[in-house]
C-alpha cells in the first residue's frame, strides 16, 4: 500500500495532528506589541505623574519644587515601567513556547507582580497620600501591560498550515 492511505495509516512517519495542533509564535509581532506595550507603560507612569501632581497636588517620587511632569526620578520610574514591560514581553515569549496554558501562568504571574508593585511604594517613608498615588499608578500599569500583552500575545500565535 504505497500513497496517502499508507501516510495515514502509519502514525509515526506523517502525524498532522500533532503538526497542526502545535502553534507557532510569530516573534515579530510578539516583540512589536511588547514595544507598544512598554510605549504605554511609561506614559502611564508620566500621565500619572502629571495628574498626581497638577491636580491633587501630591508629589510622586519627586519633591514638590518639582516641575508638574516631576524630574529625572519621574523618567527612572517611566523607564522601569518599560523596561518592566519589556521583561513581561519576555516571559510571556519563553512561556508560549514551553508551557501548557502559557496565558494562565502569564495572567497569575504578571497579577502577583503587580500586587507587589502596588504595595511596595507603602514600605517607603512618605507622605500617605503620595504612597496612595504611587500604588495606584503602579497598578494601572501593572494591569495595562497585563491586558495588552495577553491580547498580543493570543494576535502573535500562529497555527501552521497542515
Amino acid at each position: 500500500m504505497n500513497g496517502p492511505a499508507q501516510a495515514m495509516s502509519d502514525p509515526i512517519r506523517h502525524d498532522t495532528r500533532t503538526q497542526s495542533a502545535t502553534p507557532q509564535v510569530d516573534a515579530a509581532r510578539l516583540w512589536s506589541g511588547g514595544l507598544a506595550t512598554a510605549l504605554v507603560a511609561a506614559l502611564v507612569v508620566v500621565v500619572g505623574v502629571f495628574v498626581s501632581r497638577a491636580f491633587l497636588n501630591v508629589p510622586v517620587l519627586a519633591p514638590r519644587t518639582a516641575s508638574d511632569l516631576g524630574d529625572s526620578s519621574t523618567f527612572a520610574y517611566a523607564v522601569i515601567a518599560a523596561v518592566a514591560a519589556l521583561a513581561a514581553t519576555g516571559l510571556l515569549h519563553v512561556l508560549l513556547l514551553a508551557t501548557p496554558r502559557p496565558f494562565q501562568f502569564f495572567s497569575w504571574i504578571v497579577v502577583l507582580a503587580t500586587v507587589a508593585a502596588a504595595v511596595a511604594p507603602f514600605l517607603r517613608s512618605a507622605s500617605q497620600a503620595s504612597q496612595v498615588v504611587t500604588g495606584v499608578i503602579n497598578l494601572v500599569v501593572g494591569l495595562a501591560v497585563l491586558s495588552l500583552l495577553n491580547g498580543v500575545g493570543r494576535s502573535s500565535l500562529r497555527t501552521p498550515e497542515p
